[in-house]
């Protein structure tokens, strides 16, 4: 295993992602059996935010939508997407071909739609994001390349 150190990145990248999806979907279920609304509320009022602005008003009307089979069906996508994301970094830790793959695919799906919210909304954000996908799927064709091309 020789280690393509921007593979062992990407496949670091991931495993964080994972890490990060699997403690929000325990966040989620930590809710189960409580006042959702009354909690958002209290998020809101704690960061000093305004009720009535844009986006607390979008977070409040969301968490007043929620019940425990909404929460259970979120918590449930998270691990789903959390495992996805952590047999991916394993995969790549073990330089599999398959997760070169998946990880190229996944990198890439996100382009598109990184592409129309630079285009609708620029933002610093937004094309840092776009400019990370662009890097993992050039950094994962690389690596198949390299994998495919004969040795010397």
């Amino acid at each position: 295993m020789s280690g393509d150190p921007a593979v062992r990145f990407v496949a670091c990248l991931e495993a964080a992602k994972g890490l990060v999806v699997l403690a929000a979907g325990c966040g989620l279920l930590s809710l189960l059996h409580h006042d959702i609304h009354a909690f958002a509320v209290g998020l809101i009022q704690h960061a000093h935010l305004d009720p009535a602005a844009r986006y607390p008003k979008i977070f409040l009307d969301a968490a007043a939508g929620f019940n425990d089979g909404r929460l259970l069906l979120l918590a449930a996508g998270a691990a789903a997407y959390a495992g996805v994301r952590f047999v991916e970094a394993y995969g790549l830790f073990l330089e599999k071909s398959w997760a070169e793959l998946l990880a190229a695919l996944s990198g890439a799906v996100y382009v598109p739609f990184e592409l129309l919210g630079l285009v609708r909304e620029p933002s610093w954000h937004g094309a840092a994001l776009l400019a990370l996908n662009l890097a993992i799927v050039a950094i994962m064709v690389r690596a198949m390349r390299k994998r495919r091309a004969p040795m010397d």
